[in-house]
């Protein structure tokens, strides 16, 4: 692979004329397969029983993930600023250096995940995370604080771009964005689950002589680590060794996947292959698309308690009334995400519920009375949380090359978080309740978001109209037929 794409690189071959027996003799990516006939294997069963046995130890993964990392916002109202001495926006650092540590190691943690397994790496890490989670309720001073937020991040960083890589040596291409917009789902859940839970542990101040804060991370912590110790034997690898399939059901899967991406492919672990990615312009648009959704998403699930509760709510009203915006979410995530499914595109779908929450920052910023500008936190979330599900699946649906791909995933969420780092210190105490900046930076994302995702959506169609005109078609001169030259081969169409 690596010597064809030197090869490649050093003349042009546009211009070229093809060959045609060399762009016959490649297997189709998109070629359908019926495994029913050919191996007796019900397709419709086996994407269930694939369901069944993947996506809910992912989601509950995330879905604790999502939980020690936004947990901080509802540990806030609780008194954690006032124990640890914290004063103007300190407590907004502390939530900036989670993001710095998330970031730095994303595409590290991809590339550990490439050289290991998913059965040994995404348990360790979340047992990792588990363990800083509940080092959080137990510090005492503000550098601690700091210094456990940092090593949230690290540990976290690499769950989501892993589970992505990892859906996409199991799923055709199509059939992803669906069970990456359901596994996603489960941040909403967990913005929900965290307000009840929070506000029940709260009622626990003074138990052993801790505050109620203290004891959210403390218990949120010790259920994510009991969870990783099961998840190293809930964790599947991949298809050729997984035990739940049959053998029937093993090689069905291969012929699936051969017709349609490349995670059949024995794809060995090159720097040349992360190279391709770092210089391809619509993995960087990709993560654009991202950052341009984290800065509301991680503003919103952080700060949606405070938010709240300055409107002129109690500290335990407001961990309540974080509950149905979340639930709004997690309903329209799944919709929006089975409608993209079934109408086959995907940039409409982040346009549209990225303008709808527009709407909700819009009510936020202009109401003075508490109710109405509620309204408009259920309004942002039921637009933020789909919008970023479908982008978040995009370049797992598009990016071809197993390495690229898993270099792709974790630079999205890398550039995309650099959004999150900026949002953290956007919701100073002394801007309540209007919040006028934050609200206006996230409203401003939204409006740049749809600018983004319209721009690569019109690049990703023009080039799949070349490519139905055969003008790529001579890049395959000179390619052995047994090759892939991933989402560069001029049969490989982009999802739009």
């Amino acid at each position: 692979m690596a010597t064809i794409e030197k090869r490649l690189s050093s003349q042009s071959l546009d211009d070229v004329p093809p060959k045609e027996k060399d762009v016959a003799a490649l297997p189709l990516p998109d070629a359908s397969v019926d495994i029913e006939t050919t191996y007796g294997v019900n397709e419709k069963a086996l994407l269930r029983k694939l369901d069944y046995k993947l996506l809910p130890a992912l989601t509950l993964l995330y879905l604790l993930s999502f939980l020690d990392r936004s947990n901080v916002g509802n540990a806030r109202v609780e008194g954690l600023v006032k124990d640890l001495h914290m004063t103007g926006n300190e407590y907004l650092t502390g939530l900036t250096v989670y993001f710095i540590g998330y970031v730095l190691f994303e595409i590290p943690c991809n590339v550990v995940l490439k050289l290991t397994s998913p059965r040994v790496w995404l348990p360790t890490l979340t047992l990792a995370w588990a363990v800083v989670a509940t080092l959080l309720g137990v510090t005492q001073n503000m550098a601690g604080f700091f210094a456990a937020r940092f090593f949230l991040g690290v540990t976290e960083s690499g769950l989501f771009p892993g589970v992505v890589f990892y859906l996409s040596m199991w799923y055709k291409r199509e059939e992803q964005h669906y069970r990456i917009s359901l596994f996603f789902s489960a941040a909403s859940l967990a913005g929900a689950f965290g307000g009840v839970l929070a506000w029940g542990i709260a009622h626990m101040r003074g138990v052993g002589g801790l505050n109620g804060w203290r004891w959210i991370f403390i218990l949120e912590g010790i259920l994510t680590a009991l969870v990783s110790l099961a998840a190293y034997f809930f964790i599947a690898n991949y298809p050729s060794t997984a035990k739940f399939l049959t053998d029937k059901e093993r090689a069905s899967i291969h012929a699936r996947l051969a017709s349609n991406s490349d995670a059949t492919r024995n794809e060995a672990f090159t720097w040349q292959n992360v190279r391709l990615a770092l210089s391809d312009p619509k993995v960087w648009l990709y993560g654009l698309g991202f950052h341009t959704m984290s800065l509301p998403l991680y503003t919103l699930s952080l700060f949606l308690p405070t938010i709240i509760k300055e409107l002129g709510y109690t500290a335990a009203q407001a961990q309540l009334l974080t509950v149905p915006p979340y639930a709004v979410a997690f309903v329209t995530t799944l919709s929006v995400a089975v409608a993209s499914e079934k109408l086959k595109i995907r940039a409409p779908f982040i346009m549209g519920p990225a303008a709808f929450a527009v709407i909700g920052y819009i009510i936020l910023l202009s109401s003075k009375k508490a109710g109405v500008a509620y309204v408009g936190t259920i309004f942002a979330a039921a637009g933020i949380y789909p919008a970023t599900a479908i982008v978040l699946s995009w370049p797992a649906n598009n990016v071809s090359g197993q390495t690229k791909r898993a270099t792709a995933n974790a630079m999205q969420i890398s550039i995309g978080n650099l959004g999150a780092v900026l949002g953290t210190q956007l919701y100073r105490s002394r801007d309540g309740p209007r919040f006028f900046v934050g609200h206006g930076f996230a409203m401003g994302y939204l409006c740049m978001n749809v600018i983004v995702v319209g721009s690569l959506w019109a690049i990703l169609r023009a080039e799949n109209a070349r490519r139905d005109r055969g003008e790529r078609n001579g890049r395959l001169v000179g390619v052995p037929t047994d090759e892939w030259l991933g989402d560069d081969d001029p049969r490989w169409r982009f999802q739009t």
